[in-house]
């Protein structure tokens, strides 16, 4: 798959950002106190690697040069990726299965109804740039800027980062947000084609402080489930544990469904397996 320019520099910049965090203790390298590079080297990188210094400053140039898959094992293991940025590496270097770049999809009505259904459960249905494409009211409730919203569809990143309600209603607000902007880079490593990212991110770059500081640092996320504690009007602070769905002939359109803690007895909680309030507190679909 040929690359475009900014897929390059896209590349270049998250191979930077991960060998910045590695420190040469971590791989057995003899640490000097004149180092002016946070991390590795890039020489020192390449030979852990075992490829060429040269070749690999090219690579994290920009330059259009191929890039094997052995040469990409190598520098994910040197780099000690996790899988969710394995998984972006080999997208950004176009060697996982390409996702079609067909922008917005509507949501099929037979789908639409399934929130309502849930109810009083909240659950929407969001789309990969996060629009909110259909919800019943226990999640206009939960999130009342689902109530209010013209022509453009509600979109949760733009409450999360734009709107001061936001911080009110999500306890753990850094948290969750920066856990939804590593997402948003994971979907556009995917999407690279796709118009609908550059907008997004790029407003929310330009209007929230938070956004420009954690953008740059390139981290990424998968969408999964999790646990969230909110602030309900009149009922103060309560937490959820929530599961994200994707839809099996919309696999861009992602079903969320909340569900209290509290209202669920722990002796429904399948024999062997953790409840919500012990599993790992990252973010999912929000």
């Amino acid at each position: 798959m040929t690359k475009t320019p900014d897929q390059r520099r896209e590349l270049g910049a998250f191979l930077r950002s991960r060998r910045e965090r590695i420190t040469p203790e971590q791989v057995g390298l003899p640490c000097s106190l004149r180092r002016r590079t946070p991390g590795l080297r890039r020489e020192e990188l390449a030979l852990l690697a075992g490829i060429s210094a040269t070749w690999y400053t090219y690579l994290e140039q920009g330059r259009p040069i191929q890039v094997s898959d052995q040469v990409l094992d190598a520098l994910a293991k040197v780099l000690r990726l996790d899988r969710h940025e394995r998984t972006h590496l080999l997208e950004l270097a176009g060697r996982a299965p390409a996702v079609a770049d067909d922008g917005r999809v509507a949501l099929d009505p037979a789908a639409a109804v399934v929130p309502l259904l849930l109810q009083p459960q909240p659950a929407y249905i969001i789309d990969g740039a996060y629009d909110v494409l259909g919800h019943n009211q226990a999640a206009a409730e939960l999130f009342p800027f689902l109530r209010s919203h013209g022509d453009r569809p509600a979109n949760f990143a733009r409450w999360v980062f734009l709107d001061p309600e936001a911080r009110h209603v999500v306890v753990d607000w850094e948290r969750e947000a920066s856990g939804l902007l590593a997402r948003l880079r994971q979907l556009a490593g995917r999407r690279p084609q796709d118009p609908r990212y550059p907008e997004l991110i790029g407003d929310l770059v330009a209007r929230s402080p938070e956004a420009q500081a954690w953008w740059p640092r390139h981290d990424v996320q998968d969408r999964q489930g999790g646990r969230k504690r909110l602030r309900r009007q009149g009922a103060g602070v309560t937490t959820f544990s929530y599961s994200a769905f994707h839809l099996a002939e919309q696999p861009e359109h992602t079903l969320v469904v909340y569900v209290d803690e509290a209202s669920v007895p722990q002796s429904e909680w399948c024999q062997g397996r953790s409840k919500p309030s012990e599993a790992r507190a990252s973010s999912a679909a929000c």
